[in-house]
């Protein structure tokens, strides 16, 4: 019965993880950047646009520089405020986006308008909303005041706030393991 009941469940369990947005990731280091050539770094002020905010970005926005912080600090960086080697600029954009369909014949039946006439006409309905999230990352050299890796990451944003920061800690590892 275990093994049956096992059976019907691992599939579910893979169906569930695979509905997950997947994180899309694209880096670009300086010629020469070597992350290890530096051993501090600090925060630029956040800048956050878009339409798909709301009031209570700011926590999250905390968050994402604590798990770069995290991220940094795993390769043996140090977080400071007295002369930074490396300075880290956060850009974040969150859009609100429409999902829409297209109405068809076969599942959207002509309308009835009086004395045997009926219409239809193609048209979009709208199915969904949903908020798409940008966040791009700059490691700046600050003597030399260079931008000297970039890196950013893209997904659809979960709605509750505990299944969004698990998304952020995934982007950031997965964006950071790519930091040469």
């Amino acid at each position: 019965m275990r093994k049956t009941c096992f059976k019907c469940i691992l599939p579910l369990l893979l169906l569930l993880g695979a509905c997950a947005p997947a994180i899309q990731v694209k880096t670009e280091p300086a010629a020469d950047f070597r992350l290890s050539d530096y051993k501090t770094f600090a925060f630029y002020e956040v800048d956050a646009s878009g339409d798909g905010l709301g009031d209570s970005y700011q926590p999250q926005i905390d968050y994402l520089q604590q798990e770069i912080a995290a991220q940094l600090g795993k390769r043996g960086l140090t977080r400071t405020n007295a002369d930074p080697d490396l300075l880290i600029n956060i850009g974040v954009v969150v859009d609100e986006e429409v999902q829409t369909r297209e109405t068809n014949l076969r599942s959207d039946p002509p309308n009835y308008i009086g004395q045997r006439r009926y219409t239809w006409r193609s048209k979009e309905v709208e199915v969904g909303r949903y908020k798409e999230g940008t966040v791009s990352v700059h490691l700046v050299d600050r003597d030399r005041n260079e931008l000297v890796w970039q890196g950013t990451a893209e997904t659809i944003l979960r709605s509750k706030p505990e299944k969004l920061q698990e998304q952020i800690a995934d982007g950031m590892e997965k964006l950071f393991r790519l930091v040469p």
